[in-house]
């Protein structure tokens, strides 16, 4: 319980994150931010 009691900002800011995860994910954004990121690797090697 010692743990808990003195890292409570840490453990809120860990279950907001997971929080905007789950929202994210639900929205669609996986897969935006995946189909970015291939394009953007696409640019670098000069295939696109």
């Amino acid at each position: 319980m010692r743990f808990l009691r003195q890292n409570r900002a840490g453990l809120a800011l860990i279950g907001l994150g997971l929080v905007f995860l789950v929202l994210g994910a639900g929205r669609g954004e996986i897969e935006l931010v995946y189909r970015k990121a291939v394009n953007i690797c696409m640019e670098c090697i000069g295939l696109g």
